[in-house]
């Protein structure tokens, strides 16, 4: 018989609670307390009624973390955790493109004698990005291209006027290290490739302004000994928050089921 996963969940965004309305039922894995900041934790306990417990601290006993709350909860609440010995699943990836992020949150982990899973999120073929890299890679290309207004409060506005543009248009050729820096909206889908793949500094982001198009359109180049490999996905959003993929909670969702089914995939 397969014991009960409960789990902790950082944030009560609208990922947050996707996640915990998902999951309402679930036979084997339920998600029990919520942690946000100090001066919300009375306004989401309201919200969330009785069916999970609401803090500002990771309780004692947690025995898995799931991160869904921002960049700024790898410090405050990941590192913390794993030190301890918790185990953590983190959907804000893009954090990691900060210096020495990575290799804190494995030093942690290594500390508590734990794992930290970065989870696939928004984007596809990580599986198979990370399958190809142990034969060897030799170039990972990542593209983000959106339409005109989806580039509105970002340093694009300073590259080209984009009420004005007919054709699409580059915006940014860097490193993931650089694109994340930059345009931390699509810090995620970056890093997660370049993690899976390169890293940070050997991956190649290409960020386009395209009038031409209507969707959010993520594109993966990859080549190296196995082959090549070339994905294009148009991501339908979150119903509760436009900006944030529909496929990143479910992610989360196939995560969670994946921590007690008898088969997985």
């Amino acid at each position: 018989m397969v014991s009960m996963q409960r789990v902790t969940l950082i944030g009560y965004g609208a990922i947050g609670r996707t996640l915990i309305a998902r999951m309402a039922g679930h036979p084997t894995v339920r998600i029990t307390h919520v942690v946000v900041s100090e001066s919300k934790v009375a306004e989401t306990q309201a919200k969330a009624g009785d069916g999970v417990v609401v803090s500002s601290t990771v309780p004692a006993d947690t025995t898995l973390l799931l991160e869904a709350a921002g960049h700024g909860a790898i410090g405050c609440h990941v590192l913390p955790a794993l030190e301890r010995g918790i185990e953590c699943a983190v959907l804000s990836v893009g954090a990691l493109s900060e210096e020495g992020l990575p290799e804190k949150l494995a030093d942690a982990a290594q500390r508590g004698r734990t794992r930290v899973h970065l989870l696939a999120g928004a984007i596809g073929g990580i599986d198979a990005i990370a399958s190809a890299r142990i034969a060897g890679l030799e170039s990972v290309t990542y593209t983000g291209r959106k339409p005109p207004e989806g580039w509105r409060g970002s340093p694009a506005e300073q590259v080209t006027d984009l009420s004005a543009i007919t054709e699409p248009t580059v915006i940014l050729e860097a490193t993931a290290r650089e694109a994340a820096h930059l345009y931390p909206k699509n810090a995620n889908v970056a890093a997660t490739v370049s993690l899976a793949g390169l890293g940070l500094d050997a991956t190649r982001v290409r960020l386009i302004a395209d009038p031409t198009v209507t969707e959010n359109i993520h594109e993966i180049d990859v080549r190296g000994a196995f082959g090549e490999m070339h994905i294009t996905m148009r991501g339908k959003p979150l119903a509760d928050n436009p900006k944030t993929s529909a496929l990143t909670v479910l992610s989360a969702l196939r995560f969670l089921h994946n921590r007690t089914a008898l088969v997985t995939i």
